[in-house]
């Protein structure tokens, strides 16, 4: 699995890169008219802590708010259901991008914090439900690429041991790798909210 992880370092990063861009071109619109839009950054940072909470990859983690993005954008929905609507994202995004052993189980989800303290007790059957919803708004469609999806594509090329600073070549590549890593990510996070 690792090496399909890492399809940037692999002789089709061009080919995959190109079909990714072009699944972008057609990617739905998000418009920002959600009636609970005042809500959404508590839902896009519940997602993040229980993603980080269970190790998800960037990749589910930026699926999941974009698939919360546009569900809300078409519906108007009760601040309980929202929850179980954040939790559904986050599932099946987890399930296109994850291993089958890294999806989030539901007695995990059940007893996070944040679920006893809003007395919401997630059934087999409600999430079931939302997926399903969920799906059917998509159109079974969940390949939707996010920035999440060219970060490590894009880092791989950024730098160039033919690249110059202040007119010089660089001095470590490897560190301005690492800081340029780090800077993406810390910006692809903040891109969440």
């Amino acid at each position: 699995m690792e090496l399909e992880a890492q399809w940037w370092t692999g002789q089709l990063a061009a080919d995959i890169h190109q079909a990714l861009r072009y699944k972008e071109l057609k990617l739905p619109s998000y418009k920002g008219q959600s009636p609970q839009l005042h809500l959404r950054r508590y839902f896009a940072d519940l997602i993040a802590i229980v993603s980080n909470r269970f190790r998800l990859c960037p990749a589910a983690r930026h699926l999941a708010v974009y698939l919360l993005d546009l569900f809300m954008d078409r519906y108007d929905i009760s601040i309980q259901q929202l929850h179980v609507v954040a939790l559904s994202c986050l599932l099946l995004a987890s399930k296109f991008e994850e291993k089958e052993d890294s999806v989030p189980k539901l007695e995990q989800l059940n007893s996070l914090g944040c679920m006893t303290n809003m007395n919401l007790v997630l059934t087999k059957q409600n999430l079931l439900h939302m997926e399903l919803l969920l799906l059917e708004t998509f159109q079974w469609n969940l390949c939707l690429p996010t920035a999440a999806h060219f970060i490590d594509y894009y880092l791989s090329i950024a730098v160039h041991e033919t690249d110059l600073h202040d007119g010089w070549p660089m001095v470590c590549l490897e560190k301005t790798k690492l800081y340029m890593a780090k800077y993406a990510d810390y910006f692809l996070e903040v891109s969440l909210q």
